[in-house]
Protein backbone atom coordinates (compact mmCIF):
# COMPACT_ATOMS: atom_id res chain seq x y z
CA UNK A 1 0.00 0.00 0.00
CA UNK A 2 1.43 3.32 -1.12
CA UNK A 3 2.05 5.94 1.30
CA UNK A 4 2.69 9.81 1.68
CA UNK A 5 6.28 9.75 1.06
CA UNK A 6 5.83 7.26 -1.83
CA UNK A 7 3.96 9.97 -3.11
CA UNK A 8 6.72 12.50 -2.73
CA UNK A 9 9.44 10.69 -4.32
CA UNK A 10 7.71 9.87 -7.41
CA UNK A 11 6.00 13.70 -7.48
CA UNK A 12 9.50 15.03 -6.73
CA UNK A 13 8.48 17.05 -4.28
CA UNK A 14 8.50 17.22 -0.25
CA UNK A 15 6.24 15.39 2.02
CA UNK A 16 5.10 19.15 3.46
CA UNK A 17 4.38 19.63 0.16
CA UNK A 18 2.16 16.67 -0.48
CA UNK A 19 -0.01 17.49 2.57
CA UNK A 20 0.00 20.91 1.93
CA UNK A 21 -2.20 19.60 -1.48
CA UNK A 22 -4.22 17.10 0.42
CA UNK A 23 -5.15 19.80 2.30
CA UNK A 24 -5.65 22.65 0.29
CA UNK A 25 -3.20 24.80 2.54
CA UNK A 26 -1.01 27.45 1.37
CA UNK A 27 -0.28 28.64 -1.98
CA UNK A 28 0.91 25.87 -4.68
CA UNK A 29 1.36 26.04 -8.38
CA UNK A 30 -0.80 24.59 -10.43
CA UNK A 31 2.46 22.31 -11.93
CA UNK A 32 3.39 20.96 -8.37
CA UNK A 33 -0.81 20.03 -7.59
CA UNK A 34 -1.08 18.58 -10.99
CA UNK A 35 2.40 16.27 -10.39
CA UNK A 36 1.14 15.27 -6.88
CA UNK A 37 -2.65 13.91 -7.95
CA UNK A 38 -1.12 12.73 -10.57
CA UNK A 39 1.59 10.89 -8.66
CA UNK A 40 -1.56 9.80 -5.97
CA UNK A 41 -3.74 8.45 -9.49
CA UNK A 42 -0.76 6.14 -10.56
CA UNK A 43 0.07 4.59 -6.92
CA UNK A 44 -3.40 4.51 -6.40
CA UNK A 45 -2.97 6.32 -2.77
CA UNK A 46 -5.49 6.69 -0.55
CA UNK A 47 -4.99 9.35 2.31
CA UNK A 48 -5.82 8.17 5.92
CA UNK A 49 -8.57 10.28 6.13
CA UNK A 50 -8.64 9.69 10.43
CA UNK A 51 -5.08 11.02 10.58
CA UNK A 52 -5.78 14.02 8.23
CA UNK A 53 -9.15 14.43 10.96
CA UNK A 54 -6.95 14.46 13.67
CA UNK A 55 -4.52 16.61 11.74
CA UNK A 56 -7.19 19.26 10.71
CA UNK A 57 -9.03 18.73 14.72
CA UNK A 58 -11.77 18.83 11.84
CA UNK A 59 -13.58 15.42 10.43
CA UNK A 60 -15.66 16.59 7.57
CA UNK A 61 -18.91 14.56 9.20
CA UNK A 62 -22.20 15.90 10.65
CA UNK A 63 -24.41 14.08 12.86
CA UNK A 64 -27.93 14.35 11.96
CA UNK A 65 -30.66 12.63 14.50
CA UNK A 66 -34.18 12.50 13.35
CA UNK A 67 -37.06 10.24 15.23
CA UNK A 68 -37.81 8.25 11.91
CA UNK A 69 -35.99 8.44 8.99
CA UNK A 70 -39.18 6.22 7.13
CA UNK A 71 -41.26 9.70 8.01
CA UNK A 72 -41.85 11.13 4.57
CA UNK A 73 -41.27 14.36 5.93
CA UNK A 74 -38.07 13.50 7.41
CA UNK A 75 -36.62 11.28 4.62
CA UNK A 76 -37.19 14.60 2.43
CA UNK A 77 -35.39 16.52 4.94
CA UNK A 78 -32.34 13.98 5.35
CA UNK A 79 -32.11 13.91 1.54
CA UNK A 80 -31.81 18.10 1.80
CA UNK A 81 -29.36 18.10 4.43
CA UNK A 82 -27.16 15.16 2.81
CA UNK A 83 -27.50 17.46 -0.29
CA UNK A 84 -26.18 20.73 0.90
CA UNK A 85 -23.60 19.22 3.56
CA UNK A 86 -21.91 17.30 0.57
CA UNK A 87 -21.67 20.26 -1.57
CA UNK A 88 -19.84 21.80 1.75
CA UNK A 89 -17.55 19.05 1.76
CA UNK A 90 -18.99 17.15 4.23
CA UNK A 91 -20.82 13.55 5.02
CA UNK A 92 -23.21 12.69 7.00
CA UNK A 93 -24.29 10.48 9.73
CA UNK A 94 -27.70 9.63 9.74
CA UNK A 95 -29.18 8.49 13.49
CA UNK A 96 -32.70 7.01 13.78
CA UNK A 97 -33.80 7.35 16.99
CA UNK A 98 -37.33 6.40 17.23
CA UNK A 99 -38.15 8.88 20.08
CA UNK A 100 -36.34 6.07 22.25
CA UNK A 101 -33.78 8.30 25.24
CA UNK A 102 -31.48 5.64 25.39
CA UNK A 103 -31.12 4.94 21.59
CA UNK A 104 -30.39 8.78 21.00
CA UNK A 105 -28.13 8.78 23.62
CA UNK A 106 -25.73 5.88 22.39
CA UNK A 107 -26.13 8.46 19.01
CA UNK A 108 -25.10 11.14 20.51
CA UNK A 109 -21.87 8.94 22.26
CA UNK A 110 -21.19 7.71 18.61
CA UNK A 111 -21.18 10.78 17.07
CA UNK A 112 -18.50 12.00 19.77
CA UNK A 113 -16.73 9.23 19.17
CA UNK A 114 -16.41 9.85 15.78
CA UNK A 115 -15.17 13.56 16.16
CA UNK A 116 -17.94 15.13 14.34
CA UNK A 117 -17.62 18.73 13.18
CA UNK A 118 -21.41 19.32 14.11
CA UNK A 119 -24.91 18.05 15.06
CA UNK A 120 -28.01 18.63 13.67
CA UNK A 121 -31.21 17.83 16.13
CA UNK A 122 -34.19 16.97 14.47
CA UNK A 123 -35.33 14.74 17.88
CA UNK A 124 -34.68 15.34 21.24
CA UNK A 125 -35.63 13.22 24.00
CA UNK A 126 -32.75 14.01 26.57
CA UNK A 127 -32.23 16.80 29.47
CA UNK A 128 -30.67 19.93 28.08
CA UNK A 129 -27.23 19.59 30.11
CA UNK A 130 -26.84 16.18 27.96
CA UNK A 131 -26.59 18.58 24.51
CA UNK A 132 -24.72 21.09 26.44
CA UNK A 133 -22.07 18.83 27.38
CA UNK A 134 -21.49 17.49 24.01
CA UNK A 135 -18.66 20.49 22.96
CA UNK A 136 -19.73 20.45 18.90
CA UNK A 137 -22.20 23.04 17.60
CA UNK A 138 -25.72 22.33 17.32
CA UNK A 139 -27.99 23.15 15.51
CA UNK A 140 -32.25 22.01 16.02
CA UNK A 141 -34.97 22.07 14.02
CA UNK A 142 -38.29 22.57 15.53
CA UNK A 143 -37.72 22.38 18.84
CA UNK A 144 -36.21 24.58 21.45
CA UNK A 145 -33.81 23.16 23.53
CA UNK A 146 -31.62 26.30 24.46
CA UNK A 147 -31.44 30.18 24.27
CA UNK A 148 -27.78 29.52 22.90
CA UNK A 149 -28.25 26.76 21.02
CA UNK A 150 -29.50 27.88 17.46
CA UNK A 151 -32.73 26.96 16.16
CA UNK A 152 -34.43 26.57 12.98
CA UNK A 153 -38.37 26.06 12.28
CA UNK A 154 -41.03 27.11 10.05
CA UNK A 155 -43.62 29.69 11.12
CA UNK A 156 -45.83 26.76 12.81
CA UNK A 157 -48.50 29.87 14.55
CA UNK A 158 -48.55 31.11 10.25
CA UNK A 159 -49.35 28.20 9.40
CA UNK A 160 -51.74 26.80 11.53
CA UNK A 161 -53.36 30.18 10.98
CA UNK A 162 -53.85 29.72 6.89
CA UNK A 163 -55.32 26.26 7.76
CA UNK A 164 -57.77 27.36 9.96
CA UNK A 165 -59.07 29.89 8.25
CA UNK A 166 -59.51 28.27 5.25
CA UNK A 167 -61.60 25.65 6.79
CA UNK A 168 -63.67 28.46 8.13
CA UNK A 169 -63.73 30.59 5.18
CA UNK A 170 -65.30 27.56 3.27
CA UNK A 171 -68.03 26.91 5.75
CA UNK A 172 -66.89 24.43 8.06
CA UNK A 173 -68.98 24.56 11.12
CA UNK A 174 -67.35 21.13 13.04
CA UNK A 175 -63.49 21.48 12.52
CA UNK A 176 -61.47 18.34 14.57
CA UNK A 177 -57.74 19.13 14.78
CA UNK A 178 -55.82 16.20 15.14
CA UNK A 179 -51.93 17.02 16.26
CA UNK A 180 -49.45 14.89 18.41
CA UNK A 181 -48.85 15.25 22.23
CA UNK A 182 -49.30 18.68 22.85
CA UNK A 183 -47.21 18.06 26.32
CA UNK A 184 -43.79 17.46 24.42
CA UNK A 185 -43.38 20.99 24.15
CA UNK A 186 -42.74 21.34 20.70
CA UNK A 187 -42.56 24.44 18.35
CA UNK A 188 -45.24 22.23 16.05
CA UNK A 189 -47.80 23.09 19.14
CA UNK A 190 -47.90 26.34 17.93
CA UNK A 191 -49.76 25.63 14.93
CA UNK A 192 -52.73 24.40 17.51
CA UNK A 193 -52.25 27.25 19.36
CA UNK A 194 -53.26 29.24 15.86
CA UNK A 195 -56.00 27.15 15.04
CA UNK A 196 -57.75 27.59 18.46
CA UNK A 197 -57.20 31.41 17.91
CA UNK A 198 -58.75 31.10 14.65
CA UNK A 199 -62.17 29.07 15.39
CA UNK A 200 -62.49 31.23 18.84
CA UNK A 201 -62.43 34.54 17.14
CA UNK A 202 -64.80 32.62 14.27
CA UNK A 203 -67.06 30.92 16.76
CA UNK A 204 -66.62 27.32 15.14
CA UNK A 205 -67.38 24.20 16.73
CA UNK A 206 -64.34 22.66 17.02
CA UNK A 207 -62.21 19.54 18.77
CA UNK A 208 -58.44 18.90 19.46
CA UNK A 209 -57.38 15.41 19.48
CA UNK A 210 -53.94 14.30 20.66
CA UNK A 211 -52.80 10.68 19.54
CA UNK A 212 -51.32 10.85 22.94
CA UNK A 213 -49.37 7.76 21.00
CA UNK A 214 -45.69 8.36 19.61
CA UNK A 215 -46.64 10.54 16.70
CA UNK A 216 -44.51 7.89 14.39
CA UNK A 217 -47.00 4.97 15.25
CA UNK A 218 -49.18 4.82 12.18
CA UNK A 219 -50.52 1.48 13.11
CA UNK A 220 -53.24 3.10 15.28
CA UNK A 221 -54.26 6.65 13.26
CA UNK A 222 -56.74 4.41 11.64
CA UNK A 223 -58.30 3.57 14.74
CA UNK A 224 -58.07 6.70 15.91
CA UNK A 225 -59.76 8.31 12.72
CA UNK A 226 -62.04 5.83 12.70
CA UNK A 227 -63.37 6.36 16.07
CA UNK A 228 -63.24 9.79 16.23
CA UNK A 229 -65.62 10.03 12.74
CA UNK A 230 -68.17 7.43 14.50
CA UNK A 231 -68.35 9.67 17.88
CA UNK A 232 -68.74 12.56 15.87
CA UNK A 233 -70.70 12.56 12.83
CA UNK A 234 -70.89 15.93 12.21
CA UNK A 235 -67.34 16.72 11.66
CA UNK A 236 -67.38 18.94 8.14
CA UNK A 237 -63.43 20.06 8.49
CA UNK A 238 -60.15 18.26 10.01
CA UNK A 239 -57.05 19.95 10.01
CA UNK A 240 -54.27 17.36 10.67
CA UNK A 241 -50.65 18.07 12.00
CA UNK A 242 -48.99 16.47 9.36
CA UNK A 243 -49.68 14.95 6.07
CA UNK A 244 -50.03 11.18 7.06
CA UNK A 245 -52.35 11.94 9.67
CA UNK A 246 -54.68 13.84 6.56
CA UNK A 247 -53.95 10.59 4.81
CA UNK A 248 -55.58 8.31 7.10
CA UNK A 249 -58.48 10.96 8.02
CA UNK A 250 -59.47 10.98 4.06
CA UNK A 251 -59.45 7.31 3.99
CA UNK A 252 -61.44 6.73 6.90
CA UNK A 253 -63.64 9.03 5.69
CA UNK A 254 -63.79 7.25 2.20
CA UNK A 255 -64.49 4.43 4.54
CA UNK A 256 -67.44 6.15 6.23
CA UNK A 257 -69.36 7.09 2.96
CA UNK A 258 -68.44 10.96 3.53
CA UNK A 259 -67.24 12.88 0.42
CA UNK A 260 -64.40 14.83 0.24
CA UNK A 261 -64.25 17.63 -0.23
CA UNK A 262 -68.05 17.94 0.10
CA UNK A 263 -69.66 16.35 2.96
CA UNK A 264 -65.72 17.09 4.40
CA UNK A 265 -63.03 19.01 3.97
CA UNK A 266 -59.46 18.26 5.20
CA UNK A 267 -56.39 20.36 5.24
CA UNK A 268 -53.15 18.26 6.25
CA UNK A 269 -49.27 19.84 7.01
CA UNK A 270 -45.78 19.78 5.74
CA UNK A 271 -46.77 19.48 1.78
CA UNK A 272 -44.54 16.17 1.37
CA UNK A 273 -44.57 14.22 -2.01
CA UNK A 274 -46.93 12.12 -0.82
CA UNK A 275 -49.71 14.63 -0.86
CA UNK A 276 -49.77 14.67 -4.42
CA UNK A 277 -50.25 10.87 -5.16
CA UNK A 278 -53.72 11.13 -3.03
CA UNK A 279 -56.90 10.76 -4.46
CA UNK A 280 -58.40 13.72 -4.02
CA UNK A 281 -54.63 15.10 -4.08
CA UNK A 282 -54.37 16.37 -0.82
CA UNK A 283 -54.67 20.43 0.55
CA UNK A 284 -51.66 21.52 2.87
CA UNK A 285 -49.35 23.47 4.20
CA UNK A 286 -46.04 23.80 2.70
CA UNK A 287 -43.06 23.71 4.83
CA UNK A 288 -39.79 24.70 2.64
CA UNK A 289 -38.30 21.39 3.15
CA UNK A 290 -34.70 22.32 0.92
CA UNK A 291 -34.72 25.64 2.98
CA UNK A 292 -34.84 23.89 6.09
CA UNK A 293 -32.02 21.70 4.75
CA UNK A 294 -29.87 24.35 3.32
CA UNK A 295 -30.08 26.53 5.94
CA UNK A 296 -29.64 23.65 8.97
CA UNK A 297 -26.14 22.94 7.14
CA UNK A 298 -25.35 26.91 6.69
CA UNK A 299 -25.93 27.46 10.50
CA UNK A 300 -24.01 24.39 11.54
CA UNK A 301 -20.94 25.52 8.77
CA UNK A 302 -21.03 28.93 9.92
CA UNK A 303 -20.03 28.08 13.95
CA UNK A 304 -18.12 25.57 12.80
CA UNK A 305 -15.97 28.22 11.02
CA UNK A 306 -16.28 30.63 14.41
CA UNK A 307 -18.62 33.06 12.79
CA UNK A 308 -21.56 34.23 15.34
CA UNK A 309 -25.13 33.18 13.99
CA UNK A 310 -28.76 33.61 14.86
CA UNK A 311 -30.43 31.43 17.61
CA UNK A 312 -34.08 32.25 16.09
CA UNK A 313 -34.22 31.46 12.30
CA UNK A 314 -37.93 31.44 10.74
CA UNK A 315 -39.11 30.43 7.29
CA UNK A 316 -42.06 31.17 5.80
CA UNK A 317 -44.59 28.83 4.98
CA UNK A 318 -47.44 28.24 2.15
CA UNK A 319 -51.05 27.38 1.60
CA UNK A 320 -51.37 25.02 -1.22
CA UNK A 321 -54.93 23.74 -1.95
CA UNK A 322 -55.73 21.18 -3.85
CA UNK A 323 -58.78 18.99 -4.04
CA UNK A 324 -59.59 17.97 -0.36
CA UNK A 325 -61.34 21.64 0.43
Amino acid sequence: MATIHDVALKAGVSVTTVSRVMNNRGYISETTRSKVYQAMNELNYQPNEIARSLLRKQSNILGLIIPNVSHPFFSQLADRVEYYADMEGYKVLLCNSQMDPSKERDYIEMLKRNRVDGIIMGSHTLEIEEYQNLRSPIVTIDRKIDEEIPCLSSDNYRGGQLAAELLVAKGCRKIAHICGNLDLKMLSNQRTDAFLDVVGRAGVGHLVVQTDMNVFNESLYSELLHTLLESNPDIDGIFATSDILAAYALKECIRAGKRVPEDVRIVGYDDVGAARWLTPELTTIRQPIDELGHQAVRLLHRQIEGEQVSFNNVLSVELVERETT
